[in-house]
């Protein structure tokens, strides 16, 4: 029986979620023993940091957006498609689940191209394959993807075969592509709030739009944002929210949402 693909539910991991006190990965294999289709973005960029600096290499960045030279690739497609992936798809599988670590470029999941050269070896996603995930989840495993994607478009003979990429973009795409029942951001923060600090529970895109164009998102939240706009295009519903609290994950899959959940039709 194949998978319904607008019953999957795409969680992308913050890099900070996953403290020793977490219960995301808990409720990652409880979902899924329940018969949920997840799959699973992640992040990673500040171990990336750590590790470049004990190279010392120190991170360079472009209007706060981290520069990827060869050095800096070879350490993301390292620690992203090893280490990070590795640990979650291990911290599943030890605890019952079923999962398998695909990155980027496996199967050509993410195809992407450069996305600009002052930020040297950084992606735009271009083309999500889906098949690869389709395996897995027709398998009975969560998927579990690093971002990291294959450089497929317009490469000079000099370019490497992979791509850096932010998460969060990926996330959108893969949730976009497959038409996902939800997509869902586990972050360090409560959700999206206002210019005085309060959170705004249910936001329509364009009030999420005008946020990023006023200033008051800002930062990291942007990218995020504007992924969920992206996978509204096809995703019922999209939520921001803080994936510190416990079984935060479980919560929004059951509708008790705590975060920010951008929705068409709220307002429009």
């Amino acid at each position: 029986m194949g998978i319904k693909l607008n019953k999957v539910t795409v969680v992308k991991l913050g890099g900070v979620t996953l403290g020793s006190h977490d219960t995301t990965i808990e409720d990652i294999v409880y979902l899924q023993q329940q018969g949920k289709s997840l799959v699973i973005v992640h992040g990673g960029g500040n171990l990336v940091s750590e590790w470049l600096s004990r190279q010392g290499a120190s991170a360079r960045f472009v209007q706060g957006e981290r520069v990827t030279d060869k050095l800096a690739l070879e350490m993301v497609i390292a620690v992203l498609g090893g280490l990070v992936n590795k640990e979650i798809v291990a911290a599943i599988n030890s605890r019952g689940g079923q999962a398998m670590g695909i990155s980027g470029v496996d199967g050509g999941l993410i195809q992407s191209k450069i996305r600009d050269r002052e930020l040297g070896y950084v992606g735009k996603i271009e083309r999500v394959n889906i098949a690869p995930l389709k395996v897995l989840l027709e398998s009975g495993y969560v998927p579990v993807v690093s971002p990291v994607a294959l450089f497929a478009f317009d490469r000079s003979g000099n370019d490497p075969q992979i791509l850096n990429i932010n998460g969060d973009p990926v996330a959108g795409e893969i949730a976009a592509t497959i038409g996902a029942e939800k997509l869902v951001f586990l972050t360090d923060v409560v959700g999206i709030c206002n210019q005085q600090g309060e959170l705004l529970s249910q936001l329509s895109p364009s009030e999420a739009e005008a946020l990023i164009a006023s200033g008051v998102a800002s930062g990291g939240m942007i990218p995020k944002i504007i992924a969920c706009l992206r996978a509204l295009s096809s995703t019922l519903t999209t939520c921001i929210t803080d994936g510190r609290q416990a079984h935060t994950l479980l919560k929004e899959i059951e509708g008790d949402s705590s975060g920010t959940t951008i929705k068409g039709g709220w307002n429009e």
